[in-house]
Parts: C-alpha cells; sequence; structure tokens
C-alpha cells in the first residue's frame, strides 16, 4: 500500500499514515476512543483496528496502557503497526476466529467501531478496503459476544454505530453484558441520533443508562465549510479531551 496520507489527529498531537483511497479514520473512532474511562497500566484491545485510530487515540489521551488490535486486513494491520510502533501489539485476524494467544488474555477494556451497513439492504463499496471496513460480513451479535469474553471481570465493553442498530446490540448484550449506558449523538440540534455509543460492563448490575444526545454540530443547518463543532465535542477532536457520557 504505497499511497498513503499522514494526517493529524487530537490537534497534531497525533498522525496516522492511512490510505489515500479506502477506509479512512474519521471522527467516529475519536470520539470511541474518547468514552473509554481507562488508566495507566490497564489492558485493551480493540477488535477491527483499522490503522489504530481508535487505540492510538486512546493511547494518546491515557499514556502507559497496554495496547492490542485485531485487524482482518494484512494492509491495514500493516499501517496500524507503522502508526503504533512498538507500543501498540497489532494481529492480522478475523475476530471471530482469534488467535489461541488472544483467546487465551483477558483485557480491562474492549473497543470496536464495527462495519455499520447490512449489505443485504444496502450497496457495495467498490473499494474492497472500504467496503471490508463498512460492509458487515461478521454479525453485529458477533462482535458483542467475542468483546464480552475477552473481557476482565468488571471490564468494559465499548461499541460506536448507527443508531438504528441499537434494539440488535442491547439483544446481544443481554445476559452477557451489563450496567450498559448509551450516549447518542446528532449530528445538530433537533436531529434524530445517527450514531450512538455504548458501554456495557462484565458482570455489572447498576440500572440501564439512555443519556441525552450529544449534539456534535452548532447551528441546525450546515451554512459554511468550516469548523462548526460545539465546544465540548472540540476539546475532544482538537485537544484529546475526554468523553464523559453525562453533560
Amino acid at each position: 500500500m504505497d499511497d498513503l496520507s499522514n494526517d493529524a489527529f487530537l490537534g497534531g498531537k497525533l498522525h496516522l499514515l492511512q490510505p489515500k483511497r479506502g477506509y479512512r479514520a474519521g471522527v467516529d473512532p475519536v470520539l470511541l476512543a474518547a468514552s473509554v474511562p481507562a488508566i495507566a497500566g490497564e489492558r485493551v484491545l480493540d477488535l477491527g483496528c483499522g490503522v489504530g485510530a481508535a487505540a492510538l487515540c486512546l493511547a494518546a489521551r491515557v499514556p502507559g496502557l497496554n495496547l492490542t488490535g485485531v485487524e482482518l486486513q494484512q494492509d491495514y494491520a500493516a499501517l496500524a503497526r507503522r502508526n503504533g510502533g512498538c507500543a501498540f501489539e497489532v494481529v492480522t485476524a478475523d475476530v471471530i476466529d482469534l488467535p489461541a494467544d488472544i483467546r487465551q488474555r483477558q483485557f480491562d477494556h474492549v473497543l470496536a467501531n464495527p462495519p455499520y451497513y447490512d449489505r443485504g439492504a444496502s450497496r457495495a463499496a467498490t473499494n474492497l478496503g472500504r467496503e471490508r471496513a463498512h460492509g458487515e460480513s461478521v454479525p453485529l451479535a458477533d462482535w458483542v459476544k467475542v468483546a464480552a469474553k475477552r473481557l476482565a471481570p468488571k471490564g468494559y465493553a465499548h461499541f460506536i454505530h448507527r443508531a438504528e442498530r441499537l434494539p440488535e446490540i442491547l439483544g446481544a448484550m443481554a445476559g452477557r453484558l451489563g450496567s450498559i449506558e448509551v450516549l447518542p449523538l446528532s449530528a445538530r440540534a433537533g436531529r434524530a441520533p445517527e450514531r450512538i455509543i455504548i458501554r456495557g460492563r462484565k458482570n455489572g448490575r447498576g440500572a440501564f443508562k439512555l443519556h441525552a444526545p450529544l449534539v456534535l454540530h452548532e447551528g441546525t443547518a450546515h451554512e459554511k465549510d468550516a469548523d462548526s463543532y460545539v465546544p465540548r465535542v472540540r476539546a475532544v477532536l482538537r485537544d484529546g479531551a475526554a468523553l464523559s457520557f453525562a453533560p
């Protein structure tokens, strides 16, 4: 993979090599990483890590983590290794066929940005890298099952996905994860959420929490090509701040 760009994230605190054509990380993995309440020394597994955007954004905010990524596409896994260096262990594998070494470990946090689109109801992308990142080949429920299995007791699983898939995710979490919290993400005030970040805890017994939507952009409509993020979101994207589910 030779046609690459070197893109700045978190206001330049992190730079990632990405293919100019194919799947390119946007704001979703950055927001996902910001929502993970990790502390130094904890073990983190990023399922479907791509070029490492979510895991490395998290590491930029919380130094001293033990990071492992799993990525199906060899080219993207190679870029994740280059982006993360020796601090990021990246394994080329399918999330439903993890190597024995990974299956024997437990993690304090598992995060995932699974493919968003059920190709039984949508059109496949022509670029293979983009298609494998966006087109669902492994059922969403299996992503949840794998994440739950890899968690240590009291560990947290974190997902970002389309809001319409929330019932499916909740169904897969039932009996596996508790203390579930959902943060809806709305593009603008007055619009229905299009994305959700959802967190569940291994052996968690807390009540389900549906938080107020996080509005990403100021104003009610897109008026010009400029940064219109609200201050709370801008702090995450530009300064590497944490993202609390509560306002």
